[in-house]
């Protein structure tokens, strides 16, 4: 999988997982692995030790890479959503 339907800066909807229905800009993109990195979904907890720029240690929440066929760019998506509210409609 070498090309992805989404690049760098675009605005993406999470479709499946914790994070559905999230919306956030495509950090980085990894096409080898097929994975985005968005920013504020998929958070993951990461201890950190002890170091000069942090002497008490902690833990930091960051983005960690998520499966490119979990995402759909949100143009598509709000498209996508308006054409099934308009055909589902049933008359009562």
């Amino acid at each position: 999988m070498n090309a992805l339907h989404v690049k760098k800066n675009d605005l993406v909807v999470v479709l499946s997982g914790e994070d559905k229905g999230k919306v956030g800009k495509v950090l980085a993109t990894y096409p080898q692995q097929g994975r985005v990195l968005v920013e504020g979904v998929n958070l993951v907890r990461k201890a950190l030790r002890k170091s000069q720029d942090r002497p008490q240690g902690g833990i930091i929440s960051k983005e960690a890479p998520l499966a490119a066929s979990k995402v759909m760019p949100q143009e598509r998506y709000e498209a996508r959503r308006k054409r099934r509210a308009g055909g589902a409609v049933t008359p009562v």
